[in-house]
């Protein structure tokens, strides 16, 4: 590991500018890892992730029963029609009728798609009473089929059970690729909350200690003007920036405070909490190999599968637009064995045989070309799917390896700005000693002080930069380059 000094800023914990008054308030005290482990587990992002991934998840688990045997209890229990209908008689004439009668079904219904043909295969069995009412008596009247067999099969139509099969898995496989992402981007976001609050605690020290010496400065000023030393000028510069580090400390903690609600609204803490950040020292020893980058972001990255998706559901629109074209044809085939009689032990015995064969055909004669022009589209549509595709793989490339340059050079990056942030400390210390003894002016002793302040907040941005593209990366490739694994979740634990 290597660790980077800074003077003042690094390993401390700052007494927080309270603006809410003295309530019971716990102080947490933080480090990035916390932070990130923290959001992680219990911010309001985190937990929407989670259930989107849920709902990703019964989706598919409803895409997977569809081709699982389907098992139904259907049941009349009774249907009671009092009416005057008309009906038949045996001689074949109409006539208007009275009737009363109770009807009861009840039956068991299995059923199964096949997936490679597009159809389904069924077995039901049923049984059905009815009792004609009478003002004497009741008459009552069984029918049984024990068993049907059937098939429905549509022949030369589009097979949306074979394409579901290939999407499906592609978008389950893409959900939980994106909630894996989603918790990096959270980290990435804790990271950013984490350092905005860290440099407002170290801008509100700063601050304080800016005050402090402005203040002290300024009376040595006063001093030597009373004797003579200095011109009015230089009093009054002096007395501006004692008045400017006051309104500065002022806004410090403002601000301060308002990153401390960000970050503890985004953690998911209540007012009663209040945050101190303890700012890392350290970083890994880390370079990212930008071909094994490439290669790890192609194999986990959830828009790679969607552009796979895409690809699939373009080549669908083809197929089912060509299906759609010239003849179509259904096959519905059944056979069972049935019998009816009044007393229902006999409804089992010498059973018949029931068939049903029924084959339709629908064939375009005259339809304007609209069936090829559905075709027509359906094949620029695809064309323009591919073309997008390719370009987004292309601006997906380029980001992955812009961003793996980048967090190479964020190391040497880090350790410039925190020699420079020694160095500048250093150069005010002598500044200031200088213009105690009178050997400098005001705007120097300004110059050198303005300088060290940026140093610092150079230094802490430059911080936050390097976990930035670190988690960024870890969010576009989904893979742990210190570990050397790829980064992944327990699904069956969330979904409990």
């Amino acid at each position: 590991m290597k660790k980077h000094s800074i003077r003042f800023i690094l390993l401390f914990l700052i007494t927080g500018f309270s603006l809410t008054g003295t309530a019971q308030v716990r102080t947490l005290h933080f480090t990035l890892d916390d932070v990130i482990r923290i959001s992680r587990e219990q911010s309001p992002r985190a937990i929407m992730a989670r259930h989107r991934f849920r709902s990703s998840y019964w989706e598919f688990r409803t895409h997977k029963a569809k081709f699982r045997p389907s098992l139904t209890l259907r049941g009349t229990l009774p249907d009671l029609n009092r009416s005057i209908d008309k009906i038949t008689l045996p001689d074949g004439s109409d006539a208007f009728v009275e009737r009363s009668l109770a009807s009861y079904t009840i039956s068991a219904f299995l059923s199964q798609n096949i997936a490679p043909t597009g159809g389904s295969i069924f077995m039901s069995s049923e049984m059905q009473r009815i009792d004609l009412l009478k003002d004497d008596q009741t008459t009552s009247n069984y029918l049984s089929t024990q068993v049907s067999i059937g098939l429905r099969q549509p022949i030369k139509a589009h097979n949306s059970f074979r394409w579901e099969r290939k999407i499906e898995p592609l978008k389950y496989e893409a959900a939980q690729k994106n909630y894996v992402e989603s918790l990096e981007q959270v980290s990435l976001t804790a990271v950013n909350y984490f350092f905005n609050l860290a440099l407002a605690q170290v801008n509100l020290q700063i601050a304080r200690l800016n005050y402090a010496n402005n203040d002290t400065l300024y009376q040595i000023a006063k001093g030597r003007y009373n004797i003579g030393t200095i011109a009015e000028n230089e009093l009054l510069q002096m007395e501006l920036a004692f008045l400017t580090s006051s309104t500065d400390l002022n806004a410090a903690g403002i601000q301060l405070e308002i990153n401390r609600f960000q970050l503890r609204s985004f953690l998911g803490y209540n007012k009663n909490v209040d945050i101190e950040l303890i700012i890392p020292i350290e970083i890994p020893e880390l370079e990212v190999d930008m071909n094994r980058a490439l290669e790890q972001a192609h194999a986990n990255n959830p828009e790679i599968i969607d552009l796979q998706r895409q690809l699939l559901e373009a080549d669908e629109s083809v197929a089912e637009a060509k299906a759609e074209r010239g003849l179509q044809a259904d096959l519905f085939a059944s056979f069972g064995l049935t019998q009816q009689s009044p007393a229902i032990e006999n409804v089992y015995k010498g059973t018949q045989d029931q068939e049903r064969l029924r084959v339709g055909l629908e064939v375009p004669i005259l339809d304007w070309g609209l069936a090829k022009g559905r075709f027509k589209m359906a094949q620029s549509n695809q064309e323009v799917t591919r073309t997008n595709v390719m370009q987004d793989e292309i601006d997906f490339d380029q980001n992955v390896m812009l961003q793996v340059m980048q967090f190479n050079l964020q190391d040497e990056q880090l350790r410039i700005a925190a020699k420079s942030d020694t160095v500048a400390q250093l150069r005010y210390n002598v500044t200031k000693q200088r213009f105690y003894i009178g050997k400098i002016d005001v705007t120097d002793l300004n110059i050198a002080l303005t300088e060290r302040d940026n140093a610092t907040r150079n230094y802490l941005t430059a911080l936050q930069n390097y976990w930035s593209y670190f988690f960024n990366i870890r969010r576009l490739t989904l893979y742990d380059f210190q570990r050397e694994l790829p980064l992944n979740e327990d699904f069956e634990t969330l979904v409990e």
